[in-house]
């Protein structure tokens, strides 16, 4: 599995940029990929998002920073050094669309499949296997990514989303739940409680 987290300009993959990558090869953690871009011409700007992932207008319009396609075509030739590149994280369809749409804006070849997997759906499975029920707002899951932390013994994340920052603590939590031990050794200090 590659873990990946996005950090993008709002939340449709034709209208809206990446701004950065973040993974974690889920069978070798010691490779990790980050990069961070500009936005490509054209692209719209939601505020709301920018708002969560902290980057500003003059960061995501900065002419020295990387182009969407170099982001890109960097993260391909990463991820194509992986064991298994079957893309997952914390709702990992908005992430992978965001790539594949990044991927053929530029006719790059996207060599992932289409199936995915969802920290959301591993941890719910999780839930009910033990008894608990997850959480609920307005008649729908309310599992999010802290209350995942939260539940398998880690800290929930504080201020900005950072693209590797969270796709560290998705792999962390999905080797918590899977196989009961951790996975990096900077979380080594939080026992684990699924």
């Amino acid at each position: 599995m590659i873990i990946v987290d996005v950090e993008t300009s709002g939340i449709t993959p034709v209208r809206h940029s990446l701004l950065s990558v973040g993974a974690v090869d889920f069978s070798n953690p010691g490779r990790l990929f980050y990069e961070e871009c500009r936005i490509f011409d054209g692209a719209h700007v939601d505020k709301e998002s920018l708002k969560i992932n902290g980057f500003t207008n003059e960061e995501i319009t900065d002419s020295k920073k990387k182009t969407d396609r170099e982001v890109i075509e960097s993260f391909l030739r990463w991820a194509n050094e992986a064991k298994e590149r079957t893309i997952a994280g914390q709702n990992p369809a908005f992430d992978r669309d965001f790539l594949q749409a990044t991927a053929h804006r530029y006719h790059l070849d996207w060599k992932f499949a289409h199936r995915t997997i969802d920290l959301h759906s591993v941890c719910y499975s999780h839930m009910i296997e033990h008894g608990i029920r997850p959480p609920e707002d307005k008649g729908h899951s309310a599992l999010n990514l802290d209350r995942i932390l939260k539940y398998v013994g880690l800290r929930p994340r504080e201020g900005k989303h950072n693209g590797l920052a969270d796709a560290k603590l998705e792999a962390e939590a999905f080797s918590r739940l899977f196989y009961k031990r951790g996975l990096l050794p900077e979380y080594e200090k939080f026992p684990i409680a699924a």
